[in-house]
């Protein structure tokens, strides 16, 4: 059910929202709301938790809110629909995404070694946040897929202005791809010591060729 301003007061000098969400009443002021960027952080967070630990089917909006520990009407606020969540997840991933892109084009050894040298699954946030979309995206959601296709190209539109062979660009991404998702998949962090990775830096480098 989607928010209805059923009143407009004033509360000093700052106007206040007075919502009806699911026989609810709150206010903008409610603590259950708390200021949005972090609110939706929260959310979000909850969110990726649940896809990753019980899967998309118990990821309702009911436990999302319970996990994030707000109200559902502190959810609703801020994602009226679990359509709305999952768009909000494919957004900030592709964010990421492309801020990862602008560091692989600056990076000093180039966009190739860059690539294979942060394929690694931490655990991290983002790390998170992108094999929790992988998860919706294997339930065959259209906007989890269009979401990773997004990054996916911008990664390899990167490569590309290093590896101008389209075969040579593609085997780069499936290299870090593989390390990097070999680790995700199993829940662990990537245990690829150091020297693995300058060995397969030098397969890349082969794979490349001089002229590139």
């Amino acid at each position: 059910m989607s928010p209805r301003i059923s009143n407009f007061r004033e509360r000093g000098n700052e106007p206040s929202l007075l919502y009806q969400l699911d026989g609810i009443v709150t206010t903008s002021y409610d603590r259950a709301v708390p200021p949005a960027p972090a609110a939706r952080a929260k959310l979000l967070d909850a969110f990726v938790t649940i896809l990753l630990e019980q899967g998309e089917r118990a990821a309702t909006l009911e436990a999302v809110a319970a996990t994030a520990g707000v109200s559902k009407g502190g959810l609703l606020y801020h994602f009226p629909s679990k359509d709305a969540l999952v768009e909000g997840l494919a957004e900030h991933v592709e964010a990421l995404g492309a801020e990862d892109v602008e560091r692989m084009r600056a990076a000093p050894e180039g966009p190739a070694a860059y690539y294979i040298r942060t394929s690694v699954f931490a655990d991290t946030p983002i790390d998170r946040a992108i094999v929790a979309l992988t998860r919706l995206s294997q339930t065959a959601n259209p906007r989890a897929q269009q979401a990773l296709r997004h990054i996916h190209q911008g990664w390899f539109d990167a490569l590309a202005e290093e590896v101008t062979d389209p075969a040579a660009a593609r085997a780069v991404a499936l290299i870090g791809d593989g390390l990097y998702y070999g680790a995700a998949m199993s829940g662990e962090t990537s245990t690829t010591p150091p020297e693995d990775v300058d060995e397969l830096l030098k397969v890349v480098r082969k794979l490349i060729g001089p002229g590139d």
